[in-house]
Parts: structure tokens; sequence; C-alpha cells
């Protein structure tokens, strides 16, 4: 059965103005390493985006916890980027997972945007960029116990449940690239509109790495207010 990606209006009347790029990739070996030269090089590219301490005075930071104020959050959420920029601050760099969740964070790393991905065989029915009523149940990658969305809080669903909280900050169990993962949706954001040149480069960036270092061919688009919907499979 085909899937799809569509961002829903509630979501559009909090962020009328973001943009979303997504790639699908399909049949692919995610097993292997990535290598570490490549991930060492991007943090060290991610130091550079961030010179002002503390983490919250330079832009990219500012953007998202602007944006993380227009909506209900967990106490402590913040966008996946800050958490990478700031390790990437503090000397702290990201360490290896597997190929393709290394892949998405150089992408992150390089372009300071937030960047995840979800194993589309797992997904039931299509994937939603929404805003939560309240509830809807959720399984944290790592942990034992379910912690159901907030109301108002922005997530990405589907028809079991969330799969992802507060943008792409906190990652569900059901849903997670593990090395067996063969066909993956990856899901870049950007709030900022002057920043939609930076979303291109990007993506045009991970269709290079995907296909050199997973031998995949990503098909890639991007979301706006008037694009709302695209098929990824």
């Amino acid at each position: 059965m085909s899937k799809a990606f569509e961002i829903e209006p509630a979501f559009w009347n909090l962020f009328p103005d973001t943009t979303i790029g997504i790639a699908t990739l399909h049949n692919f070996d995610n097993h292997g390493e990535f290598p570490q030269a490549v991930l060492d090089d991007a943090n060290q590219q991610a130091q550079q985006l961030v010179p002002e301490t503390p983490i919250a005075q330079n832009g990219v930071v500012a953007d998202w916890r602007e944006a993380y104020r227009k909506f209900k959050t967990k106490k402590g959420a913040r966008s996946s980027i800050e958490n990478l920029l700031k390790r990437a601050q503090q000397g702290k760099p990201v360490s290896s997972i597997n190929p393709l969740v290394d892949l998405y964070n150089v992408i992150s790393l390089r372009h300071a945007l937030p960047c995840g991905g979800e194993n589309i065989d797992a997904m039931v029915g299509d994937i939603k960029l929404t805003v939560a009523d309240g509830g809807e149940p959720f399984h944290p990658l790592g942990e034992d116990d379910e912690e159901p969305a907030l109301p108002g809080e922005v997530v990405y669903k589907d028809d079991a449940g969330i799969i992802c909280r507060c943008w792409n900050w906190r990652d569900g169990e059901r849903t997670m690239l593990t090395e067996d993962t063969t066909n993956a949706f990856l899901c870049l954001e950007c709030v900022n509109p002057e920043r939609k040149d930076v979303l291109e480069a990007a993506l045009a960036d991970l269709k290079e790495l995907t296909k050199t270092y997973l031998n995949a061919d990503a098909e890639t688009s991007i979301l706006t207010i008037d694009q709302p919907r695209v098929a990824i499979n």
C-alpha cells in the first residue's frame, strides 16, 4: 500500500513560512560502518556555525528557541540541532550509531538544520506533521514507559500514534532506524524562510552522501504551505 507524508493545517497555523525537505530511500544496505573521518569533519564545521557563547546567542539556535515558544513542550525540550551544535561547540562530538543515522547527523552538522529519519516499513498508514490533541501514545527510544503527547505539541505521527515529539526532538522506538532498515524517510526542518537556500543545499548534499555511502538513490521534495503532501513510496 502506498504511503504519503502530509503537513496538516494545524501545523501551518503556527508556522506558515516553514519549509520541510524530505528524502525517501529504498532498498539500501545499512550495515557496515560510516567513515569516522566524515563525522569528525562535520563536527569541526559545526563549531564554526556557533561561535557565540551561550549557545542561544547564535542565530540558528535563536530561531529554534523562538519556534519552541509557540507550542506546548515537555520541560527542557530543545531542537535536535541545538543539541548537536552544543555538543560540537563544547568539543563533545556526536559518535557513530549506524550508517544512515551517521549520514543524517553529518547533514545536520554541516548545514545547521534539524534532520531525522524513520523506518518506512514500520509506519502504519501515512505520516503527518501536525499538532497533537494530547494523549496520543508514544514510546520514546530507549525508555520503558510510554510518554503520551501533550495537547498542542508539534509532532510527527502515523495511524498508530506519535513517532517523534516536539518537531524531531525525541524519536520513538517503533519506527527507529536500525542496521536492518532498508526503506527510510528522512526529514529536514527549516523554520526560517531566509534559510531556504540552505535547505536546498542540504538536500543535494544528502542525495550525494546516500549514493556514496549507502548505494541508494534518494528521492527528494520540499514541502510548503502551498504544497503540503507528497508520496513517500
